[in-house]
């Protein structure tokens, strides 16, 4: 590449047509040779909704890429707003890495971030970082171009299986940034002497270990709960953020028993906490409501704050929270009013989607389906265990679950039939 500008319109109209050309499995590849002109990298990884194999595509020095998570590239796309590139030092792989990330999302797409592993010494021009973006934004164009081509007919089982561990994974994020979030309120209170803000802050890491290992358990909720119960676990879930910190939440509930299913109720949950955060990490809030009204046919729910009213609706946290609004047939609407503040309305049906009865798949938790996948593989409990990361024990136990909810016999039929609906058999598209 030499010291081309991307700038100039000849070799900006070679990189569209690289991009357009290039197969889906060498986007990332094609965009970092496009790339090296304009900052020094040693990778690329992208998180990305549109991809029912997996969250996240890899190229580069397979040693640094490799252990990166879709959990720490979600939080960092906490700071990077669609169209708004972000860089800095973030953890990623286990360690602290200087990187540039942008978002695009273009029609049709979930939303695609790519996180730039730059060198050390690297610190990337302004104009440079705009080129990337656009760069991006034709990739992206691309991806969900071919997207389509590339699954085949019978992903339905995967897919949901995918949009299941999403789910998990932005539930855990929210919650975990909501108590670190409430340690940084606790540490920084000048209301506690030391000895109180450490006992504080020791029983908010407890009742945060307790609330993961009961997801790790997979507790399942009853099929429907009532719209006061539903609203008590939200203010329990917020209020915390307001303990020690500037701001105010205040909470207005439904007047109403009625009956919630709990789909409904769980993405109602996760909008409200993922809207809050998210009007948090603006700055120059003091005040957040939050209300749910129960009408004839659906759960409204309205977060309005008094922050500088520059939220944008396609700020790429708020865009997973419409997507998963969406997925339930209901709508999520921002209003912001630049130096007065922003609302954002979410609106959900009370009746949830239909799930496909004839899929097995979907009966399965995130960490079953972690465990078919290697059945799939042909793997035994021992390798699976160190892949996991989990004890043979454990999975042995899942398997024996696995077998009961899937009405097979054996390890081989399970990943026969997990095969047959598709099931893939390659971790990723991308290596």
């Amino acid at each position: 590449m030499g010291n081309v500008d991307l700038g100039e319109p000849q070799r900006t109209l070679a990189v569209a047509k690289d991009l357009m050309r290039a197969p889906l499995k060498e986007i990332l590849s094609t965009v970092s040779g496009n790339m090296t002109a304009l900052v020094r990298h040693k990778g690329l990884v992208m998180l990305t909704g549109d991809c029912p194999k997996s969250a996240t595509w890899n190229h580069g020095d397979h040693e640094l890429t490799q252990d990166i998570t879709a959990t720490e590239l979600a939080l960092i796309a906490t700071h990077t707003d669609v169209g708004q590139p972000w860089w800095g030092e973030a953890r990623l792989g286990g360690a602290t890495r200087r990187v540039l990330a942008v978002a695009s999302a273009p029609p049709g797409s979930a939303g695609a971030l790519l996180a730039v592993l730059l060198d050390e010494d690297t610190r990337p021009e302004p104009r440079a970082i705009a080129l990337i973006q656009q760069l991006w934004d034709l990739a992206t164009i691309r991806i969900v171009e071919l997207m389509p081509a590339a699954m085949p007919v019978n992903m339905a089982g995967p897919w949901i299986a995918n949009s299941e561990r999403a789910r998990v994974v932005a539930d855990l994020t929210d919650a975990h940034a909501t108590t670190l979030t409430t340690l940084l309120g606790v540490l920084r209170t000048r209301s506690l002497d030391d000895a109180a803000a450490r006992r504080t802050a020791t029983d908010l890491a407890v009742s945060a270990l307790v609330e993961l290992r009961a997801n790790g358990e997979d507790d399942q909720l009853p099929p429907e709960e009532t719209a006061k119960d539903a609203f008590s676990r939200l203010c329990d879930m917020l209020g915390l953020l307001s303990h020690y910190s500037v701001v105010t939440l205040e909470f207005s509930p439904p007047d109403t028993q009625r009956l919630i299913p709990a789909d409904i109720v769980r993405a109602a949950l996760t909008t409200a906490r993922g809207t809050v955060l998210t009007m948090l990490e603006q700055g120059g809030v003091t005040r957040i409501r939050v209300s749910w009204h129960v009408e004839d046919s659906e759960l409204r729910m309205t977060i309005r704050d008094d922050g500088p009213g520059t939220l944008a609706a396609e700020a790429l946290a708020l865009h997973r929270l419409t997507d998963r609004v969406a997925a339930l047939n209901g709508a999520l609407h921002v209003d912001a009013v630049p130096d007065w503040g922003t609302i954002v309305t979410a609106r959900l049906p009370l009746t949830a989607p239909d799930r496909p009865r004839n899929d097995p798949l979907s009966t399965l938790n995130p960490r079953e389906l972690d465990v078919v996948e290697q059945l799939v593989h042909g793997h035994r409990n021992r390798a699976i265990a160190a892949r996991l990361q989990i004890s043979e024990h454990t999975v042995k136990f899942h398997v024996a679950k696995i077998l009961k909810k899937l009405e097979v016999d054996s390890r081989g039929e399970a990943a026969a039939l997990a095969r047959s609906l598709g099931f893939p058999t390659e971790r990723s598209l991308v290596n």
